[in-house]
């Protein structure tokens, strides 16, 4: 199995697997490179999973179901048109073509409905945890999303996240603003800067460093629970207080 980056828009990764001749896609928001690289390649498209209904997740989906009629996985609390197959926590996503399955994940909070896509050593989680980041709650609330963090936090360190946005940089700059005396967020940011000046993505990187370097899942940390309560100006109860003050502080950094 090969898993493929597909840059999309202005940041987005769509990603591809691929066995033998087929492939599977997630998060397809454009159909133009996934047209492109299953011609170049001769793939033939065997299921595409979606993560949640935002735009420049869902926006190919169409196009592709006029190339192939497959099957589209997705969160059954969300709207998403051309949806063939609901699913939610617990569910099993299986493609043969492939020899793939993947365990389905509720991880609310960006959205009201999203979902996470899991098989060892790969996660396939959207928008909800980023490299040193999480998404914004346009939906959910703090305690949703943190719970959904924590969640992803409980798998193996030796997880691979693929995540869908190139954020990396910005948000290693915001986890260093939290705790400027952390050294592995020092040592990550060169090493991500090295990275993408050799024009290579950032993502997928492994759960464990997340739980070195991301203030979203640090917010039980004393430097990190200091940092907010002086942004929030005052004691703060639980992580999940905690966790909120981070998000909105990060919302305008």
């Amino acid at each position: 199995m090969q898993i493929i980056p597909l840059p999309a828009f202005r940041d987005n990764y769509i990603w591809l697997l691929r066995a033998g001749s087929h492939a599977v896609v997630v998060d397809p928001g454009d159909a133009a490179p996934v047209l492109r690289y299953l011609a170049d390649e001769g793939l033939s498209l065997a299921a595409i999973l979606i993560t949640h209904h935002h735009p420049d997740h869902v926006g190919g989906v169409m196009a592709l179901l006029e190339h192939a009629a497959v099957p589209v996985y997705g969160p059954a609390l969300e709207t998403i048109p051309d949806l063939t197959h609901p699913v939610g926590e617990g569910d099993e996503v299986s493609v043969p073509a492939l020899g793939l399955r993947l365990r389905v994940l509720d991880i609310p909070g960006h959205t009201a409905g999203h979902v996470g896509y899991y098989a060892a050593p790969a996660l396939f989680c959207g928008d909800t945890l980023f490299a040193a980041g999480c998404g914004r709650l346009f939906e959910g609330t703090p305690a949703q999303m943190f719970a959904s963090l924590q969640k992803l936090a409980a798998l193996p360190g030796e997880t691979q996240v693929y995540c869908t946005h190139e954020y990396t940089l910005s948000n290693l700059a915001f986890a260093a603003a939290v705790e400027p005396g952390n050294p592995a967020i020092a040592e990550r940011i060169a090493r991500c800067e090295a990275i993408r000046a050799g024009q290579q993505p950032t993502v997928p990187f492994p759960l464990a460093g997340e739980l070195l370097t991301n203030p979203f899942l640090r917010a039980h940390e004393p430097a990190v629970v200091r940092q907010a309560e002086a942004r929030a100006a005052g004691a703060l109860a639980s992580p999940v207080e905690v966790f909120a003050v981070l998000r909105e502080w990060k919302n305008s950094f």
